[in-house]
């Protein structure tokens, strides 16, 4: 994880002696002032590493500029975390949340550190796995998500907003593309019009990640392969099972995917051994108890989701609300996914 780290970005900088000062009134932390780096990967939240005399926090924090109204919310990443961490261990144990605006301007909340691997967009040079880890490592990301699924979602009900899921989420994310849109990217009119009408009815309510991809996942490479963590939460709630796999298929990257597409990888999805997208979908039915005899529209909305994303902070970009340069090409890469999904139409 220590190679994406790096200095606080100057527009993403904030007060470190409050934060310490609040920490030390709100946790358990020594009194010195922590080394603070920032991870620079990520393009939603911001993620910082604390690095104290004798232990490692992770803190979150919204961007700075205009954000959708329902998105970034600190308080509800922080309290789905502690109520899923009893029954699904691979949730980061939180230790604070700080809803006090004079401490750095916004909401932000810390956490502990999960110690491993996340594999990003290519294997690290020191990293040696061989085709058999590299096949076991594809299937904890299939287990992972098909235990999450089965997870008792009581405890997590204030989240439910009942039968209609798929509804919401096709109105909803159009809702947001069209308020994100910008004049250099399509209209985006005819996918949206192709999901209104070909939507199905939910196919149950569980608890969902939205965000379940390989580079949200922390792994212990030691020996055997094995999944220790599961970060980033801000999506998660309780809704359809299989929106939330049609969500992660749209960041796995096949070998044989078209170049402009494959160029938008972001976790080692193609390497011989990964299951392809179809291969993935396949075991996560047979392994999960949810039916599905086409799974067109999941796969064609999760490509729609993630290209409203990348537009919401595309329009930060194009705005001049950040100049972060991880964003500059995410303007192309929205046209990019609209065209792909219009093909699979």
């Amino acid at each position: 994880m220590s190679s994406e780290l790096g200095e606080v970005r100057t527009e993403d900088s904030f007060d470190v002696n409050a934060v310490h000062e609040w920490l030390r009134e709100n946790a358990d932390v020594p009194a010195e002032i922590p080394r603070v780096q920032q991870f620079g990967s990520g393009a939603s939240n911001l993620t910082y590493l604390l690095t104290y005399k004798d232990q490692e926090l992770i803190l979150r924090r919204p961007p700075v500029g205009t954000k959708a109204a329902s998105a970034h919310d600190m308080k509800r990443e922080f309290i789905i975390q502690k109520v899923l961490l009893p029954d699904f261990p691979l949730v980061p144990k939180v230790v604070a949340l700080c809803q006090d605006l004079s401490v750095i301007g916004s909401d932000f909340y810390v956490m502990k550190k999960i110690e491993g691997v996340i594999l990003r967009r290519d294997m690290p040079k020191d990293l040696s796995l061989t085709l058999e880890d590299i096949t076991l490592i594809g299937d904890l990301v299939i287990d992972g998500l098909v235990s999450l699924h089965h997870v008792d979602s009581a405890p997590l009900a204030q989240f439910s907003k009942g039968p209609g899921y798929v509804r919401r989420q096709v109105e909803g994310w159009s809702r947001r593309y069209r308020a994100a849109r910008t004049p250099d990217v399509a209209d985006a009119e005819a996918l949206m019009s192709w999901l209104d009408q070909h939507q199905p009815d939910d196919v149950a309510s569980c608890v969902i990640h939205g965000d379940w991809r390989l580079d949200n996942l922390v792994l212990n490479l030691e020996n055997t392969p094995r999944l220790v963590g599961a970060l980033d939460w801000e999506l998660a709630t309780v809704g359809d099972p299989l929106m939330d796999l049609g969500s992660s298929m749209a960041y796995w990257i096949d070998r044989n995917d078209e170049p402009a597409f494959a160029a938008l990888r972001r976790q080692p999805t193609h390497l011989p051994g990964m299951p392809t997208r179809e291969e993935f979908i396949a075991r996560y039915l047979e392994k999960s108890e949810w039916e599905c005899d086409d799974f067109t529209f999941y796969e064609i909305f999760g490509v729609f989701r993630l290209t409203v994303i990348l537009q919401q902070i595309w329009a930060r970009y194009f705005a001049g609300q950040t100049s972060n340069p991880a964003f500059a090409g995410f303007g192309d890469a929205v046209n990019i996914m609209i065209n792909r999904a219009m093909r699979m139409i």
